[in-house]
C-alpha cells in the first residue's frame, strides 16, 4: 500500500515536471494532454488517475509557483547582510531564482493572459500574494529605519513590476551578464522606494527682523 502511494505520488510529480518543461519551450495553453504523459512516460489514460484535465494541472503548476515564490522571499529575509541590504540581499536571490526555476518564471510570465479564466484568476491571486509579502516587508522596514512611505502597497505594486520586467530578461542572459543587470534592478528598486518616501517639510525659518519686533 505504501509503495504504490509513494508511486502514485512519483508519477504525480513526474506529470507536473513534464508540463513544466514543455510549457517552457511552447507555453502551456498549447499543450495536449498526449504531449505531457508522453513526456512523463505515462499512457494518456494514467494521467486521469492524477489529473481531471489540463486545467487541473494547470492550477497544480500555479501552487508550485506561489510556494516557490514565497519560499524566495523568506529566504531573501534570512539572507539579508550585516549592512542591512534588504535591497541588494532581495534582488540576487530573485535573480537566482529565476535563473535556476526558469520554467516557472516564464509559466507566471506568459500565461497571465492564458485562455482560461480560472488559471489566469489563480496566477494573478499568486501575484497579489507576492504584492502582500513585499508590502509586509516595506512596511516593517520603513517602520524599522523611520522612514515612512506615502503608499506602502503601491511601492509594492510598483517594484514587483519591475522585478518581474527585469527578470524576465535574465532568463536567457549569459551568466558573466547577470550581475550588470542585478545591479540595475537594484537602483531602480532604491529608486522606487526613495520616490516613495515621505519628504519632511522645511520648517520656516523666523527672520530675525521679526523675532525682534515680537
Amino acid at each position: 500500500m505504501r509503495e504504490r502511494l509513494e508511486q502514485k505520488q512519483r508519477t504525480r510529480r513526474n506529470l507536473i515536471e513534464a508540463a513544466l518543461k514543455l510549457s517552457g519551450e511552447q507555453g502551456f495553453s498549447s499543450l495536449s494532454l498526449r504531449e505531457v504523459a508522453k513526456e512523463a512516460g505515462i499512457t494518456p489514460a494514467g494521467f486521469y488517475r492524477h489529473f481531471h484535465d489540463m486545467e487541473e494541472l494547470g492550477l497544480a503548476l500555479i501552487d508550485e509557483v506561489g510556494l516557490s515564490l514565497r519560499h524566495l522571499l523568506r529566504e531573501a529575509r534570512r539572507n539579508i547582510d550585516k549592512e542591512g541590504s534588504a535591497v541588494r540581499s532581495s534582488v540576487e536571490t530573485f535573480i537566482e531564482y529565476i535563473t535556476e526555476n526558469s520554467n516557472l518564471f516564464r509559466l507566471l510570465q506568459g500565461e497571465r493572459q492564458g485562455s482560461s479564466q480560472a488559471f489566469r484568476k489563480a496566477l494573478f491571486a499568486e501575484i497579489n500574494r507576492f504584492i502582500e509579502e513585499v508590502t509586509e516587508d516595506l512596511d516593517r522596514g520603513s517602520k524599522l529605519l523611520d522612514q515612512p512611505l506615502m503608499d506602502v502597497g503601491l511601492a509594492a505594486e510598483a517594484i514587483v513590476a519591475v522585478a518581474f520586467t527585469v527578470g524576465a530578461e535574465a532568463i536567457d542572459l549569459p551568466k558573466h551578464r547577470r550581475q550588470e543587470l542585478i545591479e540595475r534592478l537594484i537602483k531602480e528598486v532604491k529608486m522606487i522606494l526613495r520616490g516613495a518616501r515621505i519628504q519632511e517639510k522645511p520648517k520656516k525659518k523666523v527672520s530675525k527682523k521679526s523675532s525682534r519686533r515680537k
